[in-house]
């Protein structure tokens, strides 16, 4: 797989950042000028048309693979999906990840917009930054969370109503996925905290990391993953992608 490295946390550069999988492309871009959703439009902006040229070369058979994007935290996913729509893909997606990523705006007590970003993909209020990166909303019905056990009850609430579907990593493969091409997110805090250190967001319990490895195989390994997106949610000085990297590249079929 094409692996495209986004070296920031939000709007924060992150030089030297310890990605997960090494990239063959890094993607910089200068920001904007205004509130965070504004500053981040020309970030995701890149990103978009990294992941367009990288999919599209995948789809008329250039030669090229699936992309792999590694940032910072979650709310590249945007810039991901945005990409893969551009190229003419619309992904139902599969979000591993130990939070819900499903607050607004409105109810966010910490405002940490990387929180809202399944939401947004959702098509909630896309005026904030959907609109200007050219981003559609993908169906609730499209959409399966895996792996999440720490919601916040604005978003308990939410995915009670929602049809967005819940279910075990274990039980990911039996017959749960969203229909059509997929874009898969991987948000590296689902693993269990024994196994990655230097998490921002550790989440007591979880699956072991050759539990998520082996969950992103299968999913590679149906042929229908038209982009992989992880979130190296990790804090830098700990050693995090040494200690998984290894197993997480082999699943996703590249060489180290």
């Amino acid at each position: 797989m094409s692996v495209i490295g986004v070296p920031y946390h939000l709007d924060e550069y992150l030089p030297g950042m310890d990605f997960v999988v090494p990239p063959g492309e890094i993607v910089h871009a200068q920001l904007a000028v205004g509130d965070l959703w504004a500053r981040l439009v020309p970030l995701y902006s890149a990103v978009a048309a990294a992941v367009a040229a990288s999919a599209t070369a995948a789809e008329t058979g250039g030669g090229a693979v699936p992309p792999v994007v590694a940032a910072g935290d979650c709310l590249t996913a945007l810039g991901t999906v945005a990409g893969l729509q551009r190229a003419g893909i619309d992904p139902g997606i599969v979000w591993f990840d130990a939070h819900g990523d499903v607050q607004t705006p409105e109810t966010t007590t910490s405002g940490y917009l990387a929180g809202m970003s399944l939401r947004i993909l959702t098509g909630y209020r896309p005026e904030l930054i959907a609109e200007r990166l050219g981003l559609k909303a993908v169906a609730e019905r499209q959409i399966v969370l895996t792996g999440v056990r720490d919601l916040d009850p604005p978003e308990a609430a939410y995915l009670s109503g929602a049809q967005i579907r819940q279910c075990e990593i274990a039980d990911l493969i039996d017959g749960r996925l969203p229909d059509g091409p997929l874009y898969v997110h991987l948000d590296m805090d689902v693993v269990r905290p024994a196994d990655l250190p230097g998490l921002r967001f550790p989440t007591p319990g979880g699956p072991s990391a050759a539990e998520v490895a082996n969950a992103l195989r299968s999913l590679v390994n149906t042929g229908r993953v038209a982009a992989v997106g992880i979130a190296c949610s990790w804090l830098p000085g700990h050693g995090a992608a040494a200690a998984i990297g290894p197993r997480f590249a082999a699943a996703l079929g590249i060489e180290q």
